[in-house]
């Protein structure tokens, strides 16, 4: 069993239905969610909630777009020490089905940083649960290989 921490990017809710969403898929999965937490869209404020949460896989939700608020990828990029580029390839051909060719302006990423498997997911519910999906059935090879 693995632990998840899930931080929702927003300065717009106080409510998480997207994180509801992937608790779920994570529990169904047989891991568990250990930490929730609810930052602003400030470079400083999801870089500390990356930095304190306590999980060994991080998924954020939020602020992957291009508008001048999304801030995620430029909080975030410069903390991984390895990025998996292929995780963002995969995600927007998947989106592709689903949403067309708006998919191009997602940022989605994934990457590890500090020991631990850390995954940058728009905030919609339903790119939040197919972004979880591909992760959780990949999160035990993944954090596999990084230990190795």
């Amino acid at each position: 069993m693995l632990n998840f921490t899930l931080i929702a990017i927003t300065d717009s809710r106080r409510e998480d239905l997207s994180g509801d969403a992937v608790e779920d898929l994570i529990k169904k999965a047989g891991h568990s969610v250990v930490e929730r937490r609810i930052v602003r869209n400030d470079i400083e404020e999801i870089r500390n909630g990356v930095r304190d949460a306590n999980g060994d896989i991080i998924i954020t939700m939020g602020g992957t777009g291009i508008s001048s608020k999304d801030l995620t990828p430029e909080a975030l990029k410069p903390l991984l020490n390895r990025e998996l580029p292929g995780f963002g390839e995969l995600f927007r051909r998947l989106s592709y089905d689903d949403i067309g060719t708006s998919a191009m302006m997602s940022r989605a990423f994934g990457g590890t940083t500090g020991g631990r498997a850390l995954f940058c997911l728009p905030g919609s519910t339903s790119a939040c649960v197919m972004g979880a999906g591909i992760i959780v059935r990949e999160c035990e090879h993944i954090l596999r290989e990084m230990r190795k």
